[in-house]
């Protein structure tokens, strides 16, 4: 397993290859944060401007603002189910500003927008595990290549972050060893 040392290579299709995924994986978890600010519209236009990027669109201030606002948003969200979910919406924005630095942090950009996602969904079903599994079992079955490619290149997810840090170290730990 590589090690935190200098930089990796990151190309922009792997770049937009990510952040495609992060957008789908915060999509997934959407409706939870919607229920509880319906007019609230911020983590669904970072959703939609890492789509645009995905798409083959531009890094904008526009992106990483959106990224921002989503981010705000989870302050403001009024449940902590809620917040995870503006949270997954942010991570999605900001996956396109991944650094290609061999940094385990970088694996949270990575897998942020799934985890968020999971623990938006565990928050509101009220299934501790059920509902974060189905989530992680989506995210490690729709995984694109370039996740499991650039995840290769850098040192295992951090040891923090609760219970969200629990499941991106899970799903790190199963997107690596997964044929690609």
């Amino acid at each position: 397993m590589p090690t935190e040392s200098g930089d990796i290579e990151l190309s922009e299709a792997e770049l937009r290859g990510i952040t495609g995924y992060a957008a789908d994986c915060a999509r997934r978890s959407l409706s939870v944060f919607e229920r509880s600010r319906p007019a609230d519209t911020r983590p669904r236009d970072a959703i939609e401007s890492a789509d645009t990027f995905a798409g083959g669109g531009r890094r904008t201030g526009a992106l990483r603002q959106s990224a921002w606002a989503a981010y705000k948003a989870a302050g403001e969200a009024g449940s902590p189910a809620a917040a995870d979910a503006a949270r997954a919406a942010s991570h999605a924005a900001a996956a396109a500003y991944l650094h290609p630095r061999a940094s385990a942090h970088q694996v949270k950009h990575i897998l942020g927008a799934a985890a968020h996602a999971a623990r938006a969904e565990e928050l509101a079903s009220g299934e501790a595990g059920r509902a974060a599994a189905d989530t992680l079992a989506w995210a490690r079955l729709n995984a694109p290549t370039a996740v499991t490619a650039v995840l290769g290149r850098l040192p295992a997810a951090p040891a923090d972050g609760g219970r969200v840090g629990e499941f991106i170290r899970e799903l790190d730990a199963a997107l690596r060893v997964r044929p690609q």
